[in-house]
């Protein structure tokens, strides 16, 4: 009777254990290890804003991390996301604060992605906010890929055939019309 006292108590723990949710880091928290990463690696900080629902926010990440791409990503900026918007059954994967500093960047009505560069102190460089005040997202048109390579140009020392190969692989995100 004990010993099967003590493995079902042993099992109970260990399942309650395996459920147990961490809570997401603070975004200041998030952006500090970044800073201190980027002083040290000298390289930019690149947030995304994103949640778990926003298909735009996979293709971004698609984009980014597409072996033409990605080695470009990985040499000039520590990326870093910050969860937002969840819907109410997933509110516990947001960042706490990150609300908060996407409000105080993307344009009113913004939608995600959404994304900002900083040097390594913390100074905002750049954004995913074009000139008409819009938000390029996740960017997929002739506009907002131009958009992003003329940041990418202004927080990095990014090539011309380098600029090519991310201007064409971020037009495909574009969708197709009918």
């Amino acid at each position: 009777m004990t010993f099967k006292f003590i493995v079902l108590l042993l099992f109970t723990v260990f399942a309650m254990g395996s459920r147990a949710q961490t809570s997401p880091l603070p975004a200041d928290t998030i952006l500090q290890k970044a800073f201190n990463k980027a002083r040290l690696e000298h390289k930019k900080v690149f947030v995304i804003f994103h949640a778990s629902w926003c298909g735009w926010c996979r293709k971004m990440d698609a984009a980014m991390n597409d072996p033409a791409c990605k080695p470009f990503f990985d040499a000039n900026y520590i990326v870093e996301h910050l969860t937002i918007l969840e819907s109410k059954d997933k509110k516990h994967l947001e960042n706490p604060g990150a609300e908060n500093l996407f409000k105080k960047y993307a344009p009113a009505d913004s939608g995600i992605p959404f994304w900002l560069i900083y040097d390594a102190n913390g100074t905002l460089v750049a954004d995913a906010k074009m000139p008409d005040g819009s938000n390029a997202g996740c960017p997929a048109t002739v506009n907002e890929v131009t958009h992003l390579i003329r940041t990418l140009k202004a927080s990095s020392s990014i090539d011309e055939k380098t600029s090519k190969i991310i201007f064409e692989r971020f037009r495909k995100n574009e969708p197709v019309k009918q």
